[in-house]
């Protein structure tokens, strides 16, 4: 039998209790629907690691992994994420687009999740959340913008994608990893129920996802395109891009071109895209 203190007994932390599987499964899984296995482990080191590990054993699309503590868990250019058990929402989802989306068209993925979050939120919590190209999710906190969660997409096999996303739900202020991260309850959101949230996004990541994947993955004919310029909060901004080898690229971020990329006008007058792959940082200028 576990003790109230330890860190793996339910009762650790009465305002972080811990998620509802039989609620989320009943709320979440439907025949047709996208969803169609949902698991939620105390602690691991990496959602997507594990979830990437079970499509190569063959699991069907629509898998959910969520973790009450992530120990190891991965950003952009292996960037650790880590928070106090119970604190957010650590998961990972599997997505087999297949034949009805062309590889070209995959790297819409992170983005595409970024606007299903930022859409659950705004109904779930509702916290204005806007995006910072390419992957972060920012809240605002006593009129600053601060960096409240990220995604992860990567590729699994042949046909499968893992897309992960980590959301900091209720870390105060001392918890904080760095002290210009944020989390809802800085953002004063209107609920904190991480079960609510949980429902609330990954619904919305089904729309986006549907509407994308019949589209054929054309963000503009799914809307995905505008809906992402729409809340992105690099755009309009002269930002540096740095870049592999030394190199930077200084220039207003004004548009999002078909392929997901980011394009930046130099003071020369030129236009050049850069992609998710080729940054290492997009900061102010």
């Amino acid at each position: 039998m576990t003790e109230p203190n330890d860190p793996s007994s339910r009762w650790s932390d009465l305002e972080r209790p811990p998620l509802n599987v039989r609620a989320l499964r009943h709320g979440l899984i439907r025949p047709g629907g996208l969803w169609t296995s949902l698991d939620v482990v105390t602690a691991t080191g990496s959602t997507n690691s594990d979830l990437a590990a079970r499509a190569a054993a063959g699991v069907a699309e629509g898998a959910v992994l969520v973790a009450e503590e992530q120990t190891a868990g991965r950003g952009r250019l292996d960037r650790r994420w880590s928070a106090p058990a119970r604190s957010g929402l650590f998961f990972s989802v599997l997505l087999r687009p297949g034949a009805d989306v062309p590889v070209h068209r995959l790297g819409w993925l992170p983005l595409l999740t970024g606007v299903a979050v930022a859409t659950g939120l705004a109904r779930a919590a509702g916290v204005d959340t806007s995006l910072k190209w390419p992957n972060d999710l920012l809240v605002t906190v006593d009129g600053e913008e601060r960096k409240a969660g990220g995604i992860l997409a990567e590729r699994a096999g042949d046909d499968a994608v893992v897309v992960g996303i980590g959301l900091n739900v209720s870390l105060r202020t001392p918890e904080l990893p760095v002290p210009t991260a944020g989390s809802l309850v800085l953002a004063d959101a209107v609920s904190l129920d991480r079960d609510t949230l949980l429902r609330a996004v990954l619904r919305s990541l089904e729309r986006w996802y549907g509407e994308w994947r019949a589209a054929g993955g054309d963000p503009g004919a799914s809307g995905l395109q505008e809906a992402y310029a729409a809340g992105c909060a690099t755009l309009g901004r002269v930002v540096r891009a740095e870049l592999p080898g030394d190199r930077e690229l200084v220039g207003e971020a004004v548009a999002i071109d078909g392929d997901g990329r980011l394009v930046l006008r130099t003071p020369d007058g030129e236009r050049h895209a850069v992609g998710a792959g080729d940054i290492v940082h997009v900061r102010g200028a």
